[in-house]
């Protein structure tokens, strides 16, 4: 079983900077991809960042130049610096991996269980 477990959420003024963190462990053969989502109450669930395997990432739209994506392997993590916050970004943000448990298995998502940000004077 793949557990997740997120770190680094809090309350932040506008302007403010917070970086989370989402350390992974279980039994895997490889990660295909790991990734940040949020959701803020009453709006569904949207991507904030993600990055593959070889390195590449995308942004939600909203966030794009303000937040960054970064992924150490050796210790199976996945992090997102959060810059220049506003209140639009208070919301829950969940982490997710794409693992595969063994060569030949299909690819299975697991999620963290969330951590709250909070951005307010």
């Amino acid at each position: 079983q793949v557990q997740l477990v997120e770190s680094g959420g809090g309350l932040v003024q506008p302007g403010g900077s917070l970086r989370l963190s989402c350390v992974i462990s279980g039994r895997m053969f490889s990660i295909d991809a790991k990734g940040w989502y949020r959701q803020a109450p009453g709006n569904g669930r949207e991507l904030v960042a993600r990055i593959i395997k070889g390195g590449s990432t995308n942004y939600g739209d909203s966030v794009k130049g303000r937040f960054t994506i970064s992924s150490a392997n050796s210790k199976n993590a996945v992090y997102l610096q959060m810059n220049s916050l506003n209140p639009e970004d208070t919301a829950a943000y969940y982490c997710d991996v794409e693992v595969r448990t063994y060569s030949w298995s299909s690819m299975q998502i697991y999620w963290g269980q969330g951590t709250q940000v909070t951005v307010s004077s």
